[in-house]
C-alpha cells in the first residue's frame, strides 16, 4: 500500500505536467496544494525531495513557482514511491536498492518465504518499474496493458 505522502507526489507531479503540456508556467506551491488536494505545509517537504531528486525545479521571483523539469515519460512510478517511501520489497532480502539479509535466515537459498515473496515481488516491479508519470495522466486504467485488471478488482 502506498503512503499519502506518496500520493500527494503523485498528484502534484501530475498537476505540474499538466501544466508544463499547456503552457509551461512554473507553479506557485498554493496552487499546486490546491489543484493535488495535498496541505501546503505537507506538500513543502515533498516538493523539496522532488527538487532534490531533478524532477521538479524552481523559478524565482514574480513568474516563479515549482516545474517540471523531467518528461513525464521518464519518471516511473517506481522512482516515486522508492524517493518518497523507501524500498518497496516485503523482505530486506528482495530489494535491490537496500538489500539486507534477513537476520533469522539460516539459508536464502531454501527459504520458503522468500520464495513466495518473491515471485510475485518480482511481477510487481516488471509492471510498476514500466508504468510512468505520463501513464497516470494519459490511461485511466493502465493496468490493462497487464491484463491484471481483474487482479487489482478483486482486493
Amino acid at each position: 500500500m502506498i503512503t499519502q505522502k506518496t500520493k500527494y507526489a503523485l498528484k502534484s507531479l501530475m498537476v505540474m505536467a499538466d501544466e508544463m503540456a499547456r503552457d509551461g508556467t512554473a507553479l506557485r506551491i498554493e496552487e499546486i496544494a490546491e489543484r493535488s488536494g495535498a496541505p501546503k505545509r505537507f506538500l513543502e517537504h515533498i516538493l523539496l525531495d522532488l527538487k532534490r531528486a531533478g524532477f521538479i525545479g524552481s523559478r524565482r521571483g514574480r513568474k516563479g513557482g515549482y516545474e517540471l523539469i523531467k518528461n513525464p515519460r521518464r519518471i516511473s512510478i517506481a522512482m516515486i514511491l522508492r524517493l518518497i517511501d523507501g524500498p518497496m520489497a516485503p523482505l530486506p532480502c528482495l530489494s535491490r536498492k537496500a538489500y539486507q539479509r534477513c537476520e533469522d535466515c539460516k539459508d536464502e537459498e531454501t527459504c520458503r518465504v522468500r520464495a513466495v515473496f518473491g515471485g510475485f515481488y518480482s511481477a510487481y516491479i516488471l509492471m510498476i518499474e514500466s508504468l510512468t508519470l505520463a501513464d497516470l495522466m494519459e490511461d485511466s486504467q493502465p493496468l490493462e496493458r497487464f491484463s491484471l485488471s481483474e487482479v487489482a478488482a478483486g482486493e
